[in-house]
């Protein structure tokens, strides 16, 4: 990572179908290291060249941001072993364990006693466009790139 800059930008995400499916308009900018895997790969390539000020529209196939959607992320199971109580219904969202590191799965049919999980990305197998605007790019501290993160917009800020 070295010549990393960390780079902070506005963004609107598109489908293909031109719906925005997210937004940081109206809200705080991303700021991000280069490189360290902060925002998904396609984007991140994409932006290097980019200077402050930089209006674009940045195309990134499903391959470079979420992967392509794959059939084995998708398990029908017992409702009786799921770790969720009350009622389910289609498009419920919730981790598969306890542990933080368990995927969230996302319902997709319920039949009878039995419940099919989607453990993909929601964004699996989508082209994105993103509409981005570079506020600021600087080069990252070497505490920055020693700790794999940017640490504000000054490169300043402490690490707990």
């Amino acid at each position: 990572m070295t010549g990393a800059r960390v780079v902070t930008f506005h963004y609107t995400l598109r489908d293909p179908a031109g719906q925005v499916l997210d937004t940081s308009a109206g809200g705080e900018p991303v700021t991000y290291l280069e490189g360290a895997g902060q925002i998904i790969d396609g984007l991140d390539t994409r932006l290097r060249a980019s200077a402050a000020g930089a209006k674009l529209s940045v195309a990134v196939p499903a391959a470079e941001a979420y992967g392509a959607h794959d059939p084995a992320q998708v398990q029908r199971v017992k409702r009786a072993v799921l770790p969720v109580a009350g009622e389910l219904q289609v498009g419920d969202k919730f981790q598969a364990g306890e542990d933080r590191q368990a995927p969230v799965v996302t319902v997709v049919a319920i039949e009878g006693d039995e419940v099919t999980l989607d453990a993909n990305h929601p964004l699996a197998g989508v082209d994105l466009t993103f509409e981005v605007e570079l506020v600021a790019a600087r080069a990252a501290t070497a505490a920055e790139l020693a700790h794999g993160h940017a640490h504000g917009t000054d490169g300043a800020g402490h690490c707990q």
